[in-house]
């Protein structure tokens, strides 16, 4: 299934260039006396293929830092440059033509009410370019076959179970072929069979398109399909953004809803 659905690659040249590099990223909620600093001092390079697993206390900023990265927030402070575009100062229609490039699973699911399972996930082939509509509706239905849903493709939203509205979400994010993928807890409400089946996917897809992943997580079942696990504190990398190989903790915190950009 993997090699039907996930195929390409990139050039070398650009295999070279990091996908993501953050440097003296600072990030603050509020103002005056309730002003509080959520991300400091934020230094960390994603290269092309590269997963990353991003793990820390709930409330510790690892959803803003996917926000940010996923040019859904205006950069406050510091650097974030995404396929080499710098995000601070740039304007709406910059962000908005990048995040065709990023795919984005977050707790909220965001699908649309009115649509149907198959027809969310085609929102994500909608992206891609010189397919047409048969081709479109045929790779959303292999997407929701891949994710376990090949039974519901005409189920509304309110017809699925939060489990499945997840894969919906997952299936349509993968659907785009994106260069960067984020994704905020994308198992948290999977059973163990489904989890796997989605990593899975999500590490295909990094290693045959050569795709980013920066995944929040703490789900100790998914921690070998990483390069890297790097640990949030307090706002902080207190790894300095190296991160580790491998992971020893029994449990990796929660992480925090995620918020969109208005």
């Amino acid at each position: 299934m993997l090699s039907s659905l996930i195929t390409g690659g990139v050039t070398a040249s650009a295999a070279l260039e990091p996908c993501v590099k953050l440097e003296g990223l600072n990030h603050w909620y509020g103002s005056g006396s309730n002003r509080r600093q959520v991300i400091q001092g934020v230094d960390l390079t994603i290269n092309p293929g590269e997963v990353v697993l991003l793990t820390g206390p709930s409330g510790c900023g690892k959803t803003t830092l996917l926000t940010l990265v996923g040019a859904l927030r205006q950069v406050m402070e510091g650097s974030v440059r995404v396929f080499g575009l710098e995000l601070n100062g740039s304007s709406r229609g910059e962000r908005q033509q990048l995040r065709r490039a990023i795919g984005m699973i977050f707790q909220g699911h965001n699908l649309l009410r009115c649509l149907s399972a198959e027809q969310n996930v085609q929102m994500g082939a909608d992206l891609l370019p010189g397919l047409g509509y048969r081709a479109r509706r045929d790779l959303a239905r292999e997407w929701l076959r891949a994710v376990g849903l090949d039974d519901h493709l005409g189920k509304l939203p309110h017809d699925l179970s939060g489990g499945q509205k997840q894969r919906v979400a997952i299936a349509r994010a993968l659907a785009a072929q994106p260069r960067l993928l984020l994704a905020d807890e994308p198992t948290a409400a999977l059973d163990s069979r489904t989890g796997r089946e989605v990593v899975d996917l999500l590490k295909g897809l990094a290693r045959n398109q050569a795709c980013a992943v920066l995944m929040v997580t703490h789900d100790p079942r998914i921690l070998d399909i990483a390069d890297r696990v790097v640990r949030m504190e307090d706002g902080r990398l207190i790894d300095g953004g190296l991160g580790e190989r491998l992971w020893g903790a029994d449990r990796l915190p929660d992480g925090g809803p995620a918020a969109v950009e208005s």
